[in-house]
């Protein structure tokens, strides 16, 4: 079976700067990172196709994404960025990446909603309007949140029926602390809605970065599995950020050793078919 690997991200330093890196902790991961360097770990893993996902707020990064797609084999997807905050505006620009060499690799769309100040931040009038335009597109709406925000996505889920929405690293759930709630009470909550999947992915940085098991990843894979099932949930590395706590080989062993349990089909399901079915990603 080749597997799709539903998240992940490239960035070079030379083409424009990464704040977000500039952190001591980040140390290791403040370079330039280019596709070449992820065809070989995904390759062993048995991954052959993927979706790029968006890093930073810049639609100039997305058009690159989208022609860099287009000249590769692995990446079948795109996730870009757009201003929500234009509301109307955003079908516009939604068509002008659209028109961009790649632009009918373009999947969905993202914005850093953790790093906003206001928890419901996705309950603005204009946020609001932006995701409407990104329905009207049908393009999928990739939800990046901290679990403090569930509650205003839920409300934003339920507002936007005709949206779907990607639960990106399953809200980042506190791993490290060995807490579960109110967490696992929300993300029911959040899965009950139908138009919503979510990213079985980005659990290993949420964990103890030097001394994680997979063990103490389980009951928050669990849940997921429980609330979401395998037809809504997908298989996504988050490199290179994973690398911060494992490498891609590892996080691959990790996410195969949590869904053990499942029947082939199910396999089937998390590391690969829901992924092409939700982004709608082009034969292989």
């Amino acid at each position: 079976m080749t597997r799709v690997d539903a998240h992940h991200h490239v960035w070079d330093l030379g083409r424009r700067p990464q704040p977000w890196l500039g952190a001591a902790s980040m140390a290791s991961i403040h370079r330039t990172v280019l596709l070449d360097e992820l065809a070989g770990p995904a390759a062993e893993a048995g991954v052959g196709r993927s979706v790029l996902v968006q890093v930073l707020p810049d639609a100039e990064e997305t058009t690159e994404f989208l022609a860099l797609a287009a000249g590769s084999e692995l990446v079948a997807g795109v996730v870009g960025w757009a201003d929500l905050t234009r509301g109307a505006a955003v079908a516009d620009l939604l068509a002008r990446l659209r028109a961009a060499p790649g632009g009918h690799l373009l999947a969905g769309v993202r914005h850093g909603v953790q790093g906003e100040a206001d928890p419901r931040w996705l309950c603005r009038a204009d946020v609001r309007a932006g995701l409407a335009a990104v329905a009207d597109a049908g393009l999928v709406y990739d939800l990046l949140i901290l679990p403090h925000q569930l509650p205003a996505a839920i409300e934003t889920v339920r507002a936007l029926p005709g949206l779907t929405f990607v639960l990106d690293h399953l809200a980042k759930p506190p791993i490290a602390a060995g807490r579960t709630e109110p967490w696992a009470e929300l993300i029911a909550t959040l899965a009950a809605e139908p138009n919503v999947h979510a990213k079985l992915s980005g659990l290993v940085t949420e964990a103890d970065w030097a001394r994680w098991t997979v063990a103490d990843l389980r009951p928050y894979a669990e849940r997921a599995l429980e609330v979401f099932g395998a037809s809504r949930l997908m298989f996504g590395s988050d490199w290179p950020v994973c690398l911060l706590a494992a490498d891609y080989g590892q996080v691959a062993a990790a996410a195969e050793e949590l869904t053990s349990a499942l029947s082939a089909a199910e396999r089937a399901e998390v590391f690969g078919g829901t992924a092409e079915r939700v982004y709608g990603l082009p034969p292989a």
